[in-house]
């Protein structure tokens, strides 16, 4: 095994970009590499053998096929299959703390592939959760529900070439990735051209190594934009000797979770607005989730199922007290406090981010603060967010797949008494 940090890199800030679909209906952007990706963080579901078989022969057909990418994997992960692949992987053995390894990651990561279930996309993404943007995700779904993953690991092949020729017959690389098809003679010269070894440095940015045909010169894989929340916790006012009056700023793919725990009183929470108060809610605990988030711990609490595009986030409360305290969908861009108020007749409530626990609780006066993450198109295309790779060609026919989930997955509107 290698150090993380020491895996090669362009140094390029501008890693990838998310362009328009080139599809007027369709509402996916499209994944353009300025250079081939160099750098694969692979994330597996724990404790799940077939994921870790997965994972090993996605490693070795990677190695195999694309030789200048870089394996990279987590400590666990590393020791789990270090002797089970031949060739070298890299890792953050030498990284004090979560911090210092989101810093390298956010670094050195180009593309992450996941295998595993939704919470293994969660878990991903919150190795990046202190990182202005995240890389791009691959998703195979191989977990118990998989409403966010999209692709079967069957065609894990197909899928990453998708992705790693992603945009790569723009400009003149086109010239060498694409035969021109009108003449049969120059398309035979080249695919025998192709059919021989690539030598260091062949082509422009290396893509020429890669046999076969690529998507075209205007193609690119297709990507869903999910939205994070932008989250800081004060766990007591005055702070305590381990929390600061600014507390550091994480984001949240899925929600924010505030829970009574095992205490036997109900958690009374003054929830403000936009700088206003609204409510002190008595209840289990309030969830804000974003649309993503939505179809989780959301949906099972009664709250509203939020397309992924909808740039808002969801403030549900879980069993409240008053029978007229609904869910409420609010724009993304509200800031929303959560404050344990002084009626509380418990120490402290938990709380917990993307499905993990936080070491320590909310006491009494310690606040929440939440805000979506601000997504917007730049100069160099859209910025924020958590781009997740779909599965599809950029046809028709394609969409982000969320009808098709809610009606296989969540049997959406499902009568009574019907086998699903």
């Amino acid at each position: 095994m290698r150090e993380m940090s020491e895996a090669q890199d362009e140094g390029n800030a501008e890693r990838f970009t998310l362009g328009a679909s080139e599809t007027p209906q369709n509402d996916l952007l499209s994944l353009r590499w300025p250079s081939p990706p160099q750098n694969v963080l692979l994330v597996q579901k724990p404790n799940a053998p077939p994921a870790n078989e997965a994972l090993v022969d996605f490693a070795q057909h990677i190695h195999n096929t694309y030789p200048s990418i870089n394996i990279l994997l987590e400590p666990n992960a590393a020791s789990d299959i270090h002797n089970s692949i031949p060739f070298p992987v890299h890792t953050s053995t030498n990284a004090k703390d979560a911090t210092t390894r989101q810093g390298v990651l956010a670094q050195k990561v180009d593309l992450t592939a996941t295998f595993g279930g939704d919470g293994t996309i969660l878990r991903a993404s919150s190795l990046f959760s202190t990182a202005m943007s995240v890389p791009p995700i691959l998703s195979f779904s191989m977990g118990t529900l998989g409403f966010l993953g999209e692709w079967k690991f069957a065609e894990f092949k197909r899928a990453f070439r998708e992705v790693y020729m992603s945009g790569a017959g723009a400009g003149d690389r086109s010239k060498i990735l694409e035969p021109n098809e009108s003449n049969p003679n120059t398309a035979a010269s080249t695919a025998g051209a192709h059919s021989e070894a690539p030598t260091e440095g062949d082509g422009p940015a290396g893509w020429s190594s890669i046999r076969g045909k690529n998507l075209g010169s205007t193609r690119g894989a297709r990507v869903l934009l999910r939205n994070r929340l932008k989250v800081a916790v004060q766990v007591s006012d005055p702070p305590s000797t381990t929390s600061s009056t600014n507390p550091p700023t994480i984001h949240a793919m899925n929600e924010i979770i505030i829970h009574r725990g095992a205490a036997p009183h109900l958690a009374h929470i003054a929830i403000s607005i936009g700088g206003r108060f609204l409510t002190e809610a008595v209840a289990d605990g309030m969830i804000i989730s974003t649309p993503t988030g939505s179809t989780a711990y959301n949906l099972s609490s009664g709250g509203s199922i939020i397309h992924p595009l909808v740039d808002s986030l969801c403030l549900t409360p879980i069993c409240p007290r008053s029978l007229s305290f609904r869910p409420l969908v609010l724009p993304a861009s509200a800031p929303v406090t959560l404050r344990l108020s002084e009626n509380n007749r418990g120490r402290d409530v938990e709380v917990s981010i993307d499905g993990v626990r936080q070491k320590e609780g909310l006491k009494v006066g310690g606040e929440i603060r939440v805000v979506g993450e601000e997504v917007r198109r730049g100069v160099q295309g859209w910025t924020g967010g958590v781009p997740c790779i779909m599965r599809g060609g950029g046809g028709k026919g394609d969409d982000d797949g969320w009808v098709g989930g809610l009606n296989g997955l969540l049997k959406f509107n499902y009568p009574f008494g019907e086998e699903g």
